[in-house]
């Protein structure tokens, strides 16, 4: 069976970027915790209620509306946002209205969003 990626044609182990990747390496904790990240990032409609958020601060009603969805559904999808530290909440009265946690959040959809569009 032929391989469909580029192989090198000798074998050769180049050990100084071998230790060099080695080092860049994050920790098993650091690993797992990003890979959770991503984990709820490969889901449309948390990326869609991340985005919306990204330009807006919005209460549950809002992403509801916006997505056409379920209060009850929005708030399970954003409860696991808040889980991941990607969104949080403040309370106004009777009112919490969510927002993205950091910027750091907002640059990983920026960056994402640059990336996808740069392959169209």
């Amino acid at each position: 069976m032929k391989s469909s990626s580029p192989r090198c044609r000798i074998k050769v182990v180049h050990r100084d970027r071998i230790e060099a990747a080695r080092r860049s390496l994050f920790d098993d904790e650091t690993t797992n915790n990003a890979c959770e990240i991503f984990g709820v990032l490969s889901d449309p409609t948390r990326l869609k209620i991340l985005t919306a958020l990204g330009k807006e601060v919005l209460c549950v009603c809002d992403i509801a509306a916006l997505l056409s969805m379920s209060e009850s559904r929005v708030s399970h999808q954003l409860r696991l946002l808040k889980a991941m530290h990607l969104v949080r909440y403040q309370r106004k009265g009777k009112m919490v209205y969510y927002q993205l946690d950091d910027d750091h959040v907002k640059g990983l959809l920026k960056f994402v969003i640059s990336h996808v569009a740069e392959e169209k």
